[in-house]
C-alpha cells in the first residue's frame, strides 16, 4: 500500500521557478510508493497519511524521512512550529487541519522532530553531507533558501574546479536557464555539441580554440546537473547521457590533443606510447573505483577516508588534466602538456590500485564505512576536511518534546 501524501496551502514566492506547492509535487512524483491526493477523503483509513505546509522548503532527505516511516510524528520547522506530520489514514482530516494552522496542541499526542532528527545529512550519491532542514519561504529569504537549495545539490567531493571555481557562475547560469525556460537535457545536449567541438579543434592543432571549448563543456557539465536537481526534473535518460558523455570523452580528447601537434614529438616515450598509456590509465583508474565498490564496500572509493577525497579533488579526471593542458599550451609545449597528462594519469591510478588493495584487506575484517558518515558539521568544524566537504549547519532547528 502507498503512502498518501496530502499538501496544504502554498507560498507565492518562487525558489528557483517553483512554488512551495510545485516543489512538493515534483519530489513526491519521483518517489516509489507515494501517492499525492487533493484531500483526505481518497486515503484508506489503515493507510499511512503524510500531510505537509507548502509554505515552507523541504530538504529532500526530510522528506524521504517522512514518507519512509510509520510511526506518528509532528515535524517542526526552524522556528518550532509544526509544519507537516505523519499518522494513520483515518487522522488525515484531523492531521490537515492542525497542520494548515499550525496548531502544535492539535499534535501533543505524537513526538515532534526537527529537521535533523528526523533526517541524516549524509548523501552518498552526492559524496556530501548537507545538514537537514526546513524554512519556511518568504520573499526576505528566497535567495538564502536558493543558494541553500543549489548547495545541497552539489557534489560535496568532486576536483578542484568544480568544487572552488564553477559554483557562483553556475548559479547564474541556472538562473539564466530558467529564466529561457532551458531543460536539463538542453544544456547536456550543448555539452555534447562542446566536446565534439574541442575534440575536433585538439586534431585540427587548433589547441586553444579546443580548450576554450573544453572548458565551457566542463562548465555546462556542472549546470545540466544542478538545474535538474533544483527544479526536481532529472530523468533517467538525461542521467545516463551525462554520465555517458562524461564517461567516454575524456582519453579521445587527449589522442585528439596529441594528433594535433604541429611539431614532431621529440619527447620519451613515443607518442603512440604515451597516448596508449593514457588511455590503459584511464580505464584502470575507472577500474579501480569499480573494483572497491564490488570488493570492498558499495560506496564511492572517493568517500572512504579523508585522503581519498582529498585525492579527488586533483586525481587524474579530466578538469585537472585540462590545468596541465591549459598551462603546457601557454607557455608554448602542448607536447609536454600530453607528457605530464599521460604521467598523472599513470599515478593517479597507481594510488587508486593500491587503495581498493588496502580497503579490500581491511574489509575482510570489518565493514568500511564512509568517513563523511562519522562526522558532525558543527561539532567537528575544526578538522579541514569537514570545512572542506562538508555545509555548515545553519540556526534555528526546532526542539524535540
Amino acid at each position: 500500500m502507498p503512502v498518501y501524501v496530502c499538501v496544504t496551502g502554498d507560498s507565492p514566492v518562487r525558489l528557483w521557478g517553483l512554488t512551495g506547492r510545485e516543489r512538493l509535487e515534483r519530489a513526491f512524483a519521483a518517489m516509489d510508493g507515494v501517492e499525492a491526493v487533493a484531500g483526505p477523503e481518497t486515503v484508506p483509513a489503515e493507510a499511512t497519511a503524510v500531510v505537509l505546509r507548502a509554505d515552507h522548503a523541504y530538504d529532500g532527505a526530510v522528506l524521504r524521512g517522512l514518507v519512509e516511516g510509520a510511526e506518528p510524528v509532528c515535524l517542526l520547522g526552524e522556528d518550532g512550529t509544526p509544519v507537516a506530520a505523519r499518522g494513520s489514514g483515518g487522522e488525515t482530516a484531523a492531521l490537515l487541519e492542525a497542520v494548515a494552522a499550525a496548531d502544535a496542541g492539535g499534535l501533543a499526542d505524537r513526538p515532534s522532530r526537527s529537521a535533523g532528527e528526523l533526517a541524516s545529512g549524509f548523501r552518498s550519491r552526492l559524496r556530501s553531507v548537507t545538514p537537514p532542514r526546513v524554512s519556511r519561504i518568504t520573499a526576505g529569504n528566497r535567495r538564502a533558501l536558493e543558494r541553500w537549495l543549489f548547495s545541497g545539490a552539489y557534489k560535496g567531493v568532486t576536483d578542484l574546479i568544480t568544487k572552488w571555481l564553477w559554483p557562483v557562475p553556475a548559479q547564474w547560469a541556472v538562473h539564466g536557464c530558467i529564466r529561457l525556460g532551458l531543460s536539463p537535457n538542453a544544456v547536456t545536449t550543448a555539452s555534447l555539441v562542446l566536446a565534439i567541438a574541442a575534440l575536433v579543434a585538439f586534431a585540427g592543432g587548433a589547441h586553444g580554440l579546443g580548450l576554450v571549448a573544453g572548458w565551457l563543456m566542463t562548465f555546462l557539465d556542472t549546470v545540466d546537473g544542478k538545474l535538474a536537481r533544483v527544479t526536481l526534473t532529472s530523468s533517467r535518460f538525461g542521467d545516463y547521457l551525462d554520465h555517458g558523455i562524461d564517461l567516454i570523452h575524456p582519453p579521445f580528447w587527449y589522442l585528439a590533443w596529441g594528433l594535433g601537434l604541429a611539431a614532431p614529438w621529440t619527447l620519451t616515450p613515443s607518442l603512440g606510447v604515451t597516448v596508449t598509456a593514457i588511455f590503459a590509465a584511464y580505464i584502470g583508474g575507472r577500474l579501480c573505483e569499480g573494483a572497491f565498490q564490488w570488493f570492498a564496500a558499495p560506496f564511492s572509493l572517493f568517500i572512504w577516508r579523508p585522503f581519498d577525497s582529498f585525492n579527488r579533488l586533483i586525481t587524474a579526471r579530466r578538469n585537472p588534466n585540462l590545468i596541465l593542458l591549459t598551462a603546457f599550451w601557454l607557455g608554448g609545449r602542448p607536447d609536454l602538456g600530453l607528457w605530464m597528462v599521460a604521467a598523472w594519469h599513470v599515478l593517479s591510478t597507481l594510488v587508486l590500485a593500491a587503495r581498493v588493495v588496502q580497503a579490500a584487506l581491511r574489509a575482510r575484517g570489518a565493514a568500511l564505512a564512509p568517513w563523511l558518515n562519522d562526522v558532525d558539521p558543527a561539532r567537528d568544524r575544526d578538522r579541514l576536511a569537514v570545512r572542506c566537504f562538508t555545509q555548515a549547519p545553519a540556526g534555528g532547528a526546532g526542539a524535540r518534546r
